[in-house]
Parts: C-alpha cells; structure tokens; sequence
C-alpha cells in the first residue's frame, strides 16, 4: 500500500475516488453480463469467479484466522457481498445501470443508522448532516433519472434499497468486530462461507448450455470476469483498508462518488446527462466534505 498512505488525508482520498471509479464502473459491467446471462448467473458468476481469486489468500492464511471471528467473516460474506450481488442483477433487469448506481449513494446513510441503533458505535450531528446533505444529492440525481413511482422501476429500485442496508451492515460489522484482522483476511475468508455453495448452484441454472451455444456469452462473460477480479476481489481488499484506517462512515461514502463514474458510463453508453444531474453531484461533494471534515 506505499501508492496510497492511508496515514495521510489525500491516501484516503485517493483511494475512495479508485474505488469509486471501479464500482462506478461495476453497474455497466453487470448491464454487459446480462445480455446473454440471467441475473442469478450473473451474480453468482461474479461472486464465483472472486471466490476462486481469494482462494490462494484462503489457504495462505488459514492458520491465521482466529475462530471467534468466523461468525463476522459469515456476516460480512453474506451481507457485504452474497445478497447484494443478487439484488443489484436483479435490480438491472428493471432499472438503468446508471439508475443503480445512484440508488446506491443511500449507504452512508443506512451505515449512520444502523451503526448508532443496533452497533452502538458513537457519532456527532456534523457527521448526520454531512450524510443527510449527500442523500439530498443522491435524491436529486434519482429524480433527474425521471423515477416514476407508478411503475415497476420503484419495485427494481426497492432491490437497490435492500442491498444498501446489507452493505451497511457489513460495514459496521467489519469497524466493529474486525478492526484488528488484516483487510486481506476479512475479504478472502468472507467468500469461504459463500463461495462453495455458489459454485455448486453455478451448475444448477443453465450457466453452461448459455456458454456453449449463445454467440454473445464470451463477450458477457469478459465483462463478469472484469466485475469479478477488479470489481469485487480487489476493490474489496481495498475497501476493508480504508474502513480501518478512516471510520465506517467515510468510508461508506465512496458511494456519494460512484454515481458520478456510472453516469459516466451511462453517457458512453447513449445516455445523456443534464444540468440538474451536475447539480445533484455538487451536493454530493458537499455531503462528502461534512463527513470527512469533522471527526
């Protein structure tokens, strides 16, 4: 970690706008992988191919692991990356990438009140105003979407919604619980609980007659393989150093920034972007600045 001193203000920094850029990234990816797999394939794909990843760094540290946190690992395995892998495909069967991406700007705040009511771990006002600030950006840049809550967009957006609290959850569970194991370990051995029964169900959904006889398969699998090693494995070592070096709250706020890489995206991708949008990411920034400012 000598390219990001997470000692110092600008490490954190430069880290939290990485991550960003690769989970910004990640709501395309999924759009990708979805053109020729469903949505359970595709995330348990993904969470597949980041398990055989960390199962080098599984055997490595096996010795390693006290057997008093293997409940947190099941915790931060299930809620921190099994469930919302589900929620966010399933999510983009009905929803825009780009849509997604700005649902998931909701975890700071889940993480504020999650960690004050069921972890008890302490905050200040500053700290809630920052968040409230920043879920004010992300409400802008939702309503800028044309979010119509007749349709069926709010039921797929509810997904999004669900896999934010389990997020949150896992957050608060990783600064509490885990703040004195190594971020490598929490990452690897929290898909050791996911990681076999998926690859067993992998066999059970139509994964491989899609390979062998869709022409677009490769393709999307390139795309699901990227999501996975970058998307999932990498980012997640990188996540978990940056919730023990900072607080479960900042780091939680690399959400803020993720929508402002996915509408990236969205444009590549045909979508365009309005005045209303730039607005709703400066309210973001500031949401950002509160929560960091003010220990």
């Amino acid at each position: 970690m000598k390219i990001f001193d997470l000692s110092k203000p600008l490490g954190q920094w430069l880290v939290l706008i990485f991550l960003a850029f690769i989970w910004g990234s990640s709501f395309i990816l999924m759009k990708r992988g979805l053109i020729a797999y469903s949505h359970d394939e595709v995330a348990t794909l993904r969470l597949v191919i980041s398990f055989i990843c960390f199962l080098p760094l599984i055997f490595k540290n096996l010795k390693k692991v006290n057997k008093k946190d293997l409940k947190y690992f099941f915790l931060v395995g299930l809620f921190g990356n099994g469930i919302p892998a589900f929620l966010f495909t399933k999510a983009e069967t009905g929803i825009s990438s780009s849509l997604a991406g700005m649902l998931n700007s909701l975890v700071p705040l889940f993480t504020i009140l999650l960690g004050v009511v069921v972890f008890k771990i302490a905050t200040n006002k500053i700290k809630l105003i920052g968040v409230f600030i920043g879920l004010i950006g992300a409400i802008t840049l939702l309503s800028s979407n044309g979010l119509n809550f007749k349709n069926d967009e709010f039921g797929y957006g509810a997904y999004v919604v669900l896999a934010t609290i389990c997020y949150a959850i896992s957050v608060n569970t990783i600064k509490k619980y885990l703040q004195d194991v190594s971020a490598i370990i929490v990452s690897s051995f929290a898909f050791l609980f996911i990681g076999p029964p998926l690859v067993i169900y992998l066999f059970t959904t139509n994964f491989v007659s899609t390979t062998v006889n869709d022409p677009l398969a490769y393709n999307s699998l390139f795309y699901i393989s990227i999501l996975s090693i970058f998307g999932t494995a990498l980012s997640l070592v990188l996540f978990n150093v940056l919730v023990k070096h900072t607080t479960a709250v900042f780091a939680s706020t690399v959400t803020y920034l993720i929508p402002i890489f996915a509408i990236f995206w969205g444009v590549i991708d045909g979508e365009t972007i309005h005045f209303i949008q730039i607005f709703g990411i400066f309210i973001i920034l500031i949401g950002i600045y509160f929560v960091n400012k003010f220990k």
